[in-house]
């Protein structure tokens, strides 16, 4: 029973705006303290989960070409466009039944392409005593990252606290599912923290082919049906067009509220892990390195009495006098300057742009 590794790598970048485009989002830039790509850090990531011609990349399709030139010993075949995004379930479900095809009850992991992890070691781990885990039961097994703050920009996973499974060796647990909890407020996040038997949920999930399939077909029947039109057509002429319709059909849902949060055979690895889903610029400017004022910056500047800043601004000279607490972007596409507090609210930019018909700006 092989296991395979599925990249997500379809976002369009919008809280990571100026940056950050539709034409090239987050994924697809240096953005943790690398040279390399978040996509390319993610696939390095996996070179002790599975080989690499077990990987497979589900992006939009207008990123295909993007993928396969950053990730080029990839074959060509694993790099899968949709026509148009559709949240995680239609991306994991177009995953399961092309995976099918190779076995029935393929291992599948789950990985979107643009989160930051630092102890590689520890995630190897996790991620292949949940693949044993599934070799051996009909479950879905979620990882739950042990969390270091009252986080309000994470969802939370809440376990029963006897642990369901001890793997022989590696030291890693394997709980019951109790509930999933949208993101809190700062003091329901405090009380999470406090509790001890909640885990920031990070989006990455371990099941067989033929398991999430079942439970779609339980849970999103719709989905499963539309599904099953696509795999009728994979192996024929019909393919493209086929997957083109379907998707301009269906209805765009999260694994986690159509499957996760109903179906009764869901585990979470409880990780220890320096995790970071990087979903705002106050992530990015948490995890750089910075200098002795706390600021991180990058490209040539003039930055004099200020902290506490992250500043970008790689094509161009950027000059801050008596800056706190800033996130200041400056890219071709436009200017950013944004308290670090209020980093959720850059996609509102970007619906403003859409709205007023600016779209050479995003």
């Amino acid at each position: 029973m092989k296991s395979y590794a599925i990249v997500m790598a379809g976002g369009v970048g919008a809280r990571f705006w100026p940056y950050g485009t539709s034409r090239l989002p987050k994924q697809f830039l240096p953005i943790a303290d690398s040279n390399d790509t978040m996509l390319q850090v993610t696939l390095k990531r996996l070179k002790d989960i599975v080989p690499i011609d077990q990987v497979f990349v589900i992006t939009n399709k207008q990123y295909v070409d993007i993928v396969k030139k950053q990730l080029p010993k990839i074959p060509k075949d694993n790099i899968i466009g949709e026509p148009v995004g559709r949240n995680t379930a239609p991306c994991i479900g177009l995953a399961s039944i092309i995976l099918r095809q190779y076995e029935e009850q393929a291992k599948m992991f789950v990985v979107p392409a643009d989160h930051l992890i630092e102890n590689a070691e520890e995630f190897t781990r996790a991620v292949n005593t949940g693949l044993k885990f599934v070799e051996e039961k009909d479950a879905i097994v979620t990882l739950g990252i042990v969390p270091s703050h009252p986080e309000t920009g994470y969802g939370y996973i809440q376990y029963i606290e006897d642990a369901f499974y001890k793997a022989e060796g590696s030291n890693v647990d394997i709980f019951r599912v109790k509930t999933f909890a949208e993101k809190p407020t700062l003091d329901v996040a405090k009380v999470f923290l406090e509790s001890g038997d909640f885990l920031w949920n990070s989006g990455m999930f371990i099941f067989r082919a033929d398991t999430m399939l079942i439970q779609m077909e339980n849970y999103l029947p719709d989905l499963y049906h539309a599904l099953q039109k696509i795999e009728k057509a994979l192996h024929s002429a019909k393919y493209q067009s086929v997957l083109e319709q379907v998707f301009a059909e269906i209805k765009g849902i999260s694994i986690d509220y159509g499957v996760m949060e109903k179906a009764k055979n869901v585990y979470v690895i409880k990780a220890d892990l320096k995790w970071s889903d990087l979903g705002s610029w106050d992530e990015v400017f948490r995890i750089r390195s910075k200098d002795k004022n706390n600021n991180s910056i990058i490209g040539e500047n003039f930055v004099k009495d200020s902290h506490n800043n992250l500043i970008m601004s790689p094509k161009g000279f950027v000059a801050v006098i008596g800056a706190e607490d800033l996130i200041i972007i400056n890219s071709k596409d436009g200017l950013l300057i944004c308290k670090k507090d209020r980093t959720q609210e850059v996609k509102e930019v970007v619906d403003f742009l859409k709205r007023k018909g600016l779209s050479d700006y995003i």
